[in-house]
């Protein structure tokens, strides 16, 4: 049994060597085989020379180095086309999701037949309030506007197995959203909780802006509710001017001049927000359509001993 485990990294050039040392610790005692699939992300720092050094040093380890930073989504896909593994897993270089889980996940999985899938979960976030508001909203959110499933709190730290690999691959649109192809695949998923660590090193790369973006990616690609929202505020600004005609009928008075004012320059900001979420969705089908690379790989290292 082979287990394929794949590695993001992005600007993590102090943190790649021990998340190695700690994996190769926490791992000494497993049984089955196991490959490391580093994929760097377009580091601005020396991620990629503390990997080659890893790649010297260590046994079963590709690197895969991209031309430019394409995003973490980007570099999880690398690493599903590249694992060659019955079991596939996907943990951060960080050190906050730790490899000591990872190997529990993997017994799980072992142990039960009927799971496809063990995912980690975090039961209790150190975030703040204001994070951790607009996550819950997100998930409150999703969770009534789109036809799949998204459990509060499941990350990307997941084992699974060669099917669910197999099934997310054929799934090849550009702006990836990992989390909702994980849900939109189905298969039997496990749920562990888990308490995410203090980084080794560094700072996180998601800023609010990002995982606002984030988070309106994954909203567009799995619901059309902000389209149905268009038809309904048409139908509210087709009642509000009808009541208005009415209004304007039976009072006659020029308070009605102030009254259109305001409604012509609020059915003109309606008609605005329709026609940004309209361009929203051409813009993801104009990017799909094109049906350029997710990601381009400018070298890739594999150590002396690999074995595919």
């Amino acid at each position: 049994m082979k287990l394929s485990v794949i590695i993001p990294c992005y600007n993590e050039e102090k943190n790649v060597g021990l998340f190695h040392s700690e994996f190769c610790k926490d791992f000494k005692k497993y049984k089955g085989e196991y490959e490391l699939i580093f994929v760097n992300d377009g580091s601005k720092d020396k991620t990629v020379e503390e990997l080659k050094k890893i790649v010297d040093k260590g046994k079963n380890i590709k690197v895969v180095s991209f031309s430019r930073n394409f995003g973490k989504e980007a570099a999880m896909y690398a690493g599903l086309r590249e694992a060659s593994g019955d079991f596939v897993s996907i943990i951060d270089a960080d050190l906050q999701q730790r490899p000591s889980v990872l190997l529990d996940m993997v017994n799980i999985l072992e142990e039960n037949d009927d799971y496809d899938c063990v995912c980690a979960y975090q039961d209790v976030r150190r975030e703040g309030f204001v994070l951790s508001f607009f996550k819950n909203c997100f998930y409150k959110l999703i969770n009534k506007i789109s036809d799949v499933n998204f459990v509060r709190g499941a990350s990307d730290f997941r084992v699974f197995r060669k099917s669910v690999k197999d099934a997310m691959i054929e799934m090849h649109e550009t702006h990836r959203f990992t989390k909702g192809i994980f849900a939109y695949v189905g298969f039997n998923t496990h749920y562990i909780p888990y308490e995410a660590e203090e980084r080794a090193n560094g700072n996180s790369k998601w800023s609010f802006k990002s995982l606002f973006k984030y988070a309106m990616t994954g909203i567009l690609s799995f619901s059309t509710f902000p389209l149905k929202i268009a038809t309904y505020l048409g139908g509210l600004t087709i009642l509000g001017a009808f009541i208005y005609l009415i209004t304007a009928l039976v009072l006659k008075v020029k308070i009605l001049t102030m009254m259109m004012f305001f409604l012509i320059t609020f059915f003109s900001g309606i008609q605005l927000l329709v026609i940004g979420v309209l361009s929203q969705y051409i813009s993801l089908m104009y990017d799909e359509i094109k049906n350029r690379q997710i990601y381009i790989a400018k070298e890739i290292f594999i150590s002396k001993n690999y074995k595919k």
